[in-house]
């Protein structure tokens, strides 16, 4: 990697991306659009769909082993954008081997791998950047900067998450390999941004709520809520069992009421605020972990910035209605 140079169209970043689903499509279509980035290897599971998003995409080289990709010199990077249980331990192991990281959300999926990662990121010369998309929403991020530059004044936060998942298949409609976790996956999306949008980094108060266990897949449905400091509350409901997504948040402010409305912003009265982006855009996102690496600095979500809300979670799970690890369900 020649980060010292002065000119971006010299900078060249080799990435190792690990995983072939959606959102590592969405991560290649980012990518794509960002001059020095070099798809050198993909790790995956099976081979022949491996070698299919490899061939599509320009990667140079498929491996099944990621310990194989990151004894690649050549490697500078490594994206990691595999199934949730592994997201800890691959960046445990990349940064080890001394390579810039991208991490997909969630983090860890509890809090001890969390805290892992965050002092191991600490103490590496290499930028990690964790994937909390929602801080990059347009719309969310004028609801931020209304609360930065307009004193805007929250009052309550409602927030509503929902999935089509009553199968466990991907969103092209092919079986999964594993399942999802709706506390530590959608829940630190959730959690996090409230934080980021208020400027907090605790809270007080938890309920926490999980409904029946699926016979395969854990856990589908969950409520929380919360007190931030300075009274404001934080409402949020989680499902599964939806018919098609859904995602939401309801801001309700001294000076009015903003509903963000699954990647636009509206008013209480239905009038567009901020016109519609894509939840899985993650082109500006992706620019600020190359630009980290290239100009050798931090990059603005690290994972020191979104442990809060991890031990929120970790907090969440300890005092609901089940009282231990849903992954042990």
């Amino acid at each position: 990697m020649r980060s010292g140079m002065a000119h971006f169209a010299e900078f060249v970043m080799n990435i190792c991306l690990v995983g072939y689903g959606a959102i590592a499509e969405k991560h290649m279509e980012a990518f794509s659009a960002i001059d020095g980035v070099v798809p050198r290897v993909l790790v995956g599971r099976r081979m022949e769909p491996a070698t299919e998003f490899a061939a599509r995409w320009g990667f140079q080289t498929v491996t099944m082993q990621l310990d194989e990709a990151l004894a690649d010199d050549a490697v500078d990077a490594v994206v990691i954008a595999s199934p949730n249980a592994l997201h800890a331990e691959q960046a445990v192991a990349s940064l080890q081997a001394h390579k810039h990281v991208l991490l997909e959300i969630p983090m860890a999926l509890n809090l001890a791998d969390a805290k892992q990662v965050v002092e191991l990121a600490a103490k590496s010369d290499r930028q990690v950047m964790v994937a909390h998309t929602m801080r990059y929403f347009p719309a969310l991020r004028e609801i931020r900067r209304r609360v930065v530059e307009e004193d805007f004044t929250i009052q309550h936060i409602v927030g509503f998450f929902g999935l089509p998942r009553r199968e466990n298949v991907t969103s092209a409609g092919k079986a999964r390999s594993w399942t999802d976790d709706i506390l530590w996956h959608f829940g630190a999306h959730m959690v996090d941004v409230v934080l980021w949008l208020t400027g907090n980094r605790n809270a007080t108060a938890f309920s926490c709520q999980f409904g029946p266990k699926h016979p395969t897949q854990g856990v589908m449905d969950m409520s929380l809520s919360m007190t931030l400091p300075g009274g404001a509350l934080f409402t949020l409901a989680q499902s599964f069992n939806l018919e098609l997504l859904r995602w939401t948040l309801t801001v309700v402010g001294d000076q009015g009421t903003l509903e963000f409305d699954n990647g636009t912003l509206y008013d209480l009265k239905r009038k567009e605020l901020v016109a519609y982006q894509s939840i899985v855009d993650l082109h500006e996102q992706n620019r600020e972990f190359v630009d980290a690496v290239r100009n050798d600095r931090p990059p603005a979500i690290t994972p020191a910035d979104v442990l809060p809300a991890m031990e929120i979670l970790d907090k969440a799970e300890r005092i609901s209605n089940f009282g231990f690890p849903i992954s042990n369900l």
